[in-house]
Order: C-alpha cells, then sequence, then structure tokens
C-alpha cells in the first residue's frame, strides 16, 4: 500500500504520449484533475486500484518467489550439468538460478486480469463505466487477458534479470558456492542488483504492455503499432518513461521483498 502512489505514478507516466516540458505539465499528468487540489487531495489521488493491486501483488510474490525455487531444483536434478558444460562451472549455476526466474515469470500471465483491472483503474478509469467486478469479469471474459504476449516478454527477461542479478552478484562479487548460505547483508545486496536489473531490462515492454493495457475495453490496437507510433512520434526514450519513479522506490519495493524471500525461504527449509 505505501508504494502504490508510485506505481501510480509511473503508469500514468508511461501512459502519457506528450513530452513534458515543465513542472506544471509534469504536475497535470500525474494527479490529472486534482493537479490544482491540495497537497492532501493530490496524494489520495494516487490510490486507485488499491484492492487489485494487493491481489495481484500477493498472488505474484507468493507464486514468483515460491515457484522459483521448485523450478530451480528441477532444473538442477535434471539439466544441472548440461548448464555447468555448456557456461562453465559458476556460470552454470547463476544462468540457470536466471532462467529458473523466467520461465516462472512466463507462468505469471495465470493472475494478468487483475494487473489489466489495476492499471485500468490507475489511468483509465472511464472503462469501468460504472460496472463492478464481476460484471466485468462477465462482460469482457478472455478480454482481460489482453496483452499476454507482451506480459510475458516482458516477465522472461525481467524474471531472469532479477533471479540472475542477485545470483551473478552472490556468484562473483561474494564469492559463494552455496547461495542458500548468504547472510542477510549479502542477500540484501544482491537483491538490489537483481531488481535493478530486473527494472531496466523490462522497461521497454513495460511501457508497451501498459498502453495496450490502459485503454477501453472495446479498444483493440497492436503492441507493434503501439511501437511504431511511440519510435515516430516520441522518440527512444519513450520507451523508458517512469522508469525514475520506479527505480527509486518500486526498486526498494522489490528489494525488500525479493530480500525477504531470499533470506526466508532458506530459513524455512531447514527448518523443515
Amino acid at each position: 500500500m505505501v508504494f502504490h502512489p508510485v506505481d501510480t505514478t509511473a503508469k500514468r507516466l508511461m501512459s502519457n504520449t506528450g513530452k513534458i516540458r515543465s513542472a506544471s505539465q509534469l504536475n497535470s499528468v500525474i494527479f490529472r484533475e486534482k493537479a490544482g487540489a491540495p497537497a492532501g487531495g493530490r496524494f489520495l489521488s494516487l490510490f486507485p486500484g488499491l484492492g487489485y493491486a494487493a491481489a495481484y501483488k500477493v498472488l505474484q510474490r507468493v507464486y514468483k518467489y515460491g515457484g522459483q525455487p521448485f523450478v530451480r531444483d528441477y532444473l538442477a536434478k535434471n539439466y544441472g550439468d548440461g548448464f555447468d558444460r555448456t557456461f562453465g562451472k559458476g556460470n552454470g549455476k547463476a544462468i540457470m538460478h536466471a532462467t529458473a526466474g523466467s520461465l516462472i515469470g512466463i507462468g505469471e500471465i495465470v493472475i494478468l486480469p487483475l494487473d489489466v483491472l489495476k492499471i485500468k483503474r490507475q489511468t483509465n478509469p472511464e472503462a469501468f463505466r460504472g460496472r463492478g467486478v464481476f460484471r466485468i469479469v462477465a462482460d469482457e471474459g478472455f478480454g482481460l487477458y489482453r496483452g499476454w504476449g507482451w506480459t510475458a516478454a516482458r516477465n522472461a527477461p525481467g524474471s531472469f534479470a532479477l533471479f540472475g542479478g542477485s545470483a551473478a552478484a552472490k556468484q562473483y562479487y561474494y564469492h559463494l558456492s552455496d547461495y542458500n548460505a548468504a547472510t542477510w547483508s549479502q542477500n540484501f545486496v544482491a537483491s538490489i542488483a537483481g531488481a535493478s536489473a530486473s527494472l531496466i531490462v523490462s522497461a521497454p515492454l513495460d511501457v508497451i504492455k501498459t498502453r495496450i493495457q490502459n485503454r477501453n475495453f472495446e479498444e483493440k490496437e497492436s503492441g507493434f503499432r503501439i511501437v511504431s507510433r511511440m519510435a515516430r512520434q516520441e522518440g527512444f526514450t519513450s520507451f523508458f518513461k517512469g522508469l525514475t519513479p520506479k527505480l527509486l522506490m518500486t526498486g526498494p519495493k522489490l528489494v525488500f521483498s525479493f530480500w525477504l524471500a531470499q533470506t526466508l525461504i532458506p530459513a524455512f527449509n531447514k527448518v523443515l
């Protein structure tokens, strides 16, 4: 909940198709119709979609952080030697952790409708037209999975970088042979490396995904057309809109949750 306003800010910046040239224009893009309201009113305007966000993040974190170790162990048991032969002993282990993260990230699209509803609440609440969640699910059905291909394309390198960056820090910076033996401080630094790499690598695809999913339900536009228009009208930097607030605030959120998972999961394994 604490970081939700930053997520809303990032999504609105991603959705903005123009160039921001002044502080007042930035204020209008972020706070929209509340741009002229007092500070408290502007702050509260950044909380739409909080319920969807909470449900999505809980399910996402449980699935991703809980599922990656199972996929990693499966790969280690069946293909561990192949990774070592292909990439070298230390490299193979880090790549295997990253690959497990990438595979689990792709499967994340199962809970995509919650993310879609969250994004629409944050950037285009008119799309709901007064309908509740059950009415929308009944009306739209699989339309709530619009942009699933771009979501998978974002999650694959993003999760690869998240788990791979963390593994690389433990492998090459701390020279750990057993990643589960990392101290809480080592996990914290490794989580910073993984979270930063994940946000930067996935940024362009995240912008495209957001623009597909923030539209009215009946409006359909291909991701490739969005890419073409962005490159032509907004330039290369448009693919990284919203990255700064994500790195400043969402980055620490991801660092904290990932660090907690990396620290607690091995501890629970020892107890069990």
